[in-house]
């Protein structure tokens, strides 16, 4: 068992947006889902749900609990893509419905906020040539959805 995890409070639909994660992402599932057996201040009971479930091998819970807290870009989840098919695919089926902002942000139909990020970008941020790193994150700071090409030519000084 993970010593932290992440704990989402949604308004509604944990459980439809549990599913939905574990739908596009590898290693992922529902593990299950619990109704809460008396009443709480959410709803009576049998109507507040717990989902656990797992992401890319992470573990999750979330609840469906009524309005509270709104998610914000204070937590988002980035998920590190190891090709531009990989980001292309990703950045789709997480946007659908929701918002896409710059720099690999999104927010998906349930209001979570997310970034789809190339595995490569953190390594070329952290170049000790910073005049590379400078350019890369220049590129990086123009783009919505990331795109490993530019990226890539940016880091290495090119403009073919």
């Amino acid at each position: 068992m993970s010593k932290i995890v992440p704990f989402l409070w949604y308004t509604e639909k944990a459980e439809e947006a549990a599913a939905f994660y574990a739908s596009i992402l590898p290693n992922s599932r529902v593990d299950s889902v619990t109704a809460l057996p008396a009443d709480t201040p959410s709803g009576p009971a049998g109507s507040v749900k717990v989902v656990e479930f797992t992401l890319m091998g992470q573990p999750f819970m979330a609840i469906s609990a009524g309005p509270l807290d709104a998610f914000n870009h204070s937590v988002s989840f980035i998920i590190h893509c190891d090709s531009q098919a990989e980001i292309d695919r990703l950045w789709v089926a997480m946007s659908e419905g929701g918002r896409t902002e710059q720099c690999g942000w999104l927010r998906d139909r349930y209001g979570l906020f997310w970034q789809i990020v190339p595995a490569v970008l953190g390594g070329m941020m952290k170049d000790q040539d910073r005049a590379r790193a400078k350019r890369v994150t220049e590129a990086m700071l123009k783009m919505t959805k990331f795109d490993i090409d530019g990226l890539t030519k940016a880091y290495e000084g090119r403009s073919d």
